[in-house]
């Protein structure tokens, strides 16, 4: 197993060793999205204003007792499919 992990990360590295010869310190260019963007923002000339209307303030709610058991319950099933799956790859789970 730890072999296993070793060759998957020495894979990984290698790969990653291949990318490009680009010069870090060169400056990213902005020639996609941004472009786009300010060339259709271009003849805009309002300014954006505040709706008084979108301010809503936050509500509290309380789950009810179903919602609390299905996350219950939903936590349970999470931890017996990490516990399973430990089993199977023959390892201990943390304590």
């Amino acid at each position: 197993m730890k072999f296993r992990i070793a060759a998957v990360a020495a894979t990984s590295l290698a790969l990653a060793a291949c990318g490009s010869a680009d010069d870090a310190s060169t400056e990213a260019e902005a020639d996609t999205v941004e472009v786009a963007a300010d060339e259709a923002m271009a003849t805009v000339e309002e300014e954006p204003v505040a709706d008084p209307e979108a301010a809503v303030e936050p509500v509290e709610t309380t789950p009810s007792a179903a919602e609390a058991a299905s996350v219950e319950a939903a936590g349970d099933s999470a931890a017996a499919t990490a516990e399973a799956a430990m089993d199977a790859m023959g390892e201990d789970p943390p304590e």
